[in-house]
């Protein structure tokens, strides 16, 4: 009877796993100063007890501080174009966990429609405005996003369709931050005068107001009433940002061409993502996810989002900001002006 040798063991595996740390050793860095920051802004921010501190803004703030004082940091690049990309989305896809389908419904019709026009409208006039003052399509389109549908949030994931250069991204969110901020304090203080009734109010602040914390905030500081329709008419929007970059993407493929076509610009990336965000949304609606995991996936997106942010900060150049000038400031003006008044008349009308 013929012996046979033993079969070795394959010998790609140690090599393998020896590759899989190639690839990953020049990412750590990068991930874990970005995983930093984002460890050290979100209690930072939960123990002001402000929702005008946002621990993504604190995190790009200091983003920025570091890459500004230390100069460059090549060795964190690759890190952090993970963070701004796979992580970011990540993080956006997790959001979809705290929302439902239902969330617009439950202010009816009328108010979905405010809503729904109210950003549509403040889209479209921010990106005229845009073109108006000189501003470049990139930079007008995330202010835009960033006033019509959520802050920092909206900025960040249009930026995955727009591709805009980091201190565009950061010029943005300093606006929408900035105006979102000034809007959650100066709401409050015309409810009385404008004559709105608490739920009026509430739906003014949902459909205008910038970040989600400044919508709930300023909504609260009128009573429970408008806090809680302020919260479903600000989650309705955050549902709207799902449409609008799919069409963003539709729009900048066709307006790109095909790959290499004529020398044109690469087409624009679907975003994928978006689905991936639609599927929780649609989960949620579908069957109640338990407490536990809707606060879970809560706190993961978070984090995600204030990694992206961070490391966002970390590759912007304040000198290339500065060369923005103040008419992409004058471009948020004008947004912030628009979706007040928009959706002010808009629920004057429809009371």
């Amino acid at each position: 009877m013929p012996i046979t040798a033993p079969v070795p063991a394959p010998a790609s595996t140690p090599g393998a796993a020896v590759a899989v740390q190639d690839r990953l050793a020049p990412l750590l860095p990068g991930l874990g100063v970005a995983a930093l920051l984002a460890a050290v802004a979100v209690p930072a921010a939960r123990l002001t007890g402000s929702p005008l501190v946002s621990p993504m803004v604190l995190a790009m703030v200091a983003g920025i501080l570091i890459r500004n004082v230390a100069g460059p940091l090549p060795g964190l690049t690759p890190g952090l174009k993970v963070a701004m990309r796979p992580v970011l989305r990540a993080g956006i896809v997790l959001l979809g966990a705290r929302l439902t389908f239902g969330d617009l419904g439950a202010i009816g019709l009328s108010g979905a429609a405010v809503v729904t026009v109210a950003l549509v409208s403040t889209f479209l006039a921010t990106t005229l405005a845009a073109r108006v003052l000189g501003v470049e399509r990139g930079l007008g389109q995330l202010i835009a996003a960033g006033t019509s549908v959520c802050g920092a949030s909206a900025v960040m994931a249009v930026n995955t369709v727009t591709r805009a250069p980091d201190e565009d991204v950061a010029y943005a969110i300093a606006c929408v931050t900035v105006f979102g901020s000034l809007s959650m304090l100066l709401f409050p203080l015309l409810a009385a005068p404008l004559g709105f009734s608490a739920e009026a109010y509430g739906l003014w602040a949902g459909a205008s107001i910038h970040e989600v914390a400044q919508a709930v905030g300023a909504g609260f500081a009128h009573g429970d009433v408008a806090g809680e329709v302020g919260t479903v008419a600000k989650l309705g929007r955050v549902i709207l940002l799902a449409p609008l970059l799919l069409t963003l993407g539709a729009l900048a493929s066709r307006r790109r061409g095909p790959d290499g076509a004529n020398g044109a610009a690469p087409r624009a990336p679907l975003p994928w993502f978006v689905f991936g965000f639609l599927a929780v949304v649609a989960l949620n609606s579908a069957v109640a996810l338990p407490g536990a995991a809707v606060s879970g996936a809560g706190t993961l997106s978070l984090l995600c989002l204030t990694m992206a942010l961070g490391a966002m900060g970390l590759e912007t150049d304040l000198k290339k900001l500065r060369l923005k000038g103040v008419r992409p400031l004058l471009l948020g003006a004008f947004a912030w002006v628009f979706i007040a008044v928009a959706a002010g008349v808009m629920v004057a009308l429809t009371a």
